[in-house]
């Protein structure tokens, strides 16, 4: 028998994605933000409300980063979205990571993430369902210690996401099949 629950938010595994900014006096500001996907295969969609210093920042500087967030990190990614850029503007220094300077776009990059999106923005949709920001890929880094050769091993990345019906964080890590193979034999 199924059961009514009371939430909306329904969609589970939602990603806990850092986006990093650099404010007007060069700081650096970084959200969590867990409403966010690919929009296509180049572009992100972060569905963010103007009333984020990092939305402020990102149209100021056509420029974000959207890190994925890891498991021995998962205080900071938190923090980062307790922590409002509005009111504190050191929250970046309080967690102690580090960071370096997109070579592509205006933006940081965390050293302590593993994988970082470097991208360009595009447009912020503010309509009725306009679902925030817009932004052009123009470059992937992902650290050496999630690869295998050339690609990255998501059961190294140790990547967590976020919980909707218990406000959780969960280590997403174990294969459990083949993308595009498995299905094939119920084709008919």
């Amino acid at each position: 028998m199924r059961k009514n629950i009371k939430t909306t938010e329904a969609i589970f595994p939602m990603p806990v994605l850092m986006v990093a900014t650099y404010n007007e006096d060069g700081s650096v500001n970084v959200m969590n933000a867990a409403w966010g996907t690919m929009l296509e295969r180049d572009h992100v969609i972060l569905n963010l409300t103007e009333t984020h210093k990092t939305v402020k920042n990102i149209k100021e500087k056509k420029a974000f980063t959207v890190s994925i967030a890891d498991e021995k990190h998962v205080a900071e990614a938190d923090y980062f979205g307790i922590a409002s850029g509005n009111n504190t503007p050191n929250k970046f220094e309080n967690t102690n990571l580090t960071c370096v300077k997109s070579e592509n776009v205006d933006a940081p990059i965390i050293n302590e993430f593993p994988i970082c999106m470097e991208c360009e923005f595009v447009e912020y949709q503010n309509d009725k369902y306009g679902c925030g920001v817009i932004g052009k890929v123009v470059n992937v880094t992902a650290d050496e210690s999630v690869m295998k050769g050339d690609n990255v091993d998501i059961s190294l990345l140790n990547a967590i996401s976020f919980d909707p019906y218990t406000h959780g964080y969960y280590k997403v890590t174990e294969r459990v099949g083949e993308a595009f193979k498995d299905g094939l034999n119920l084709k008919k």
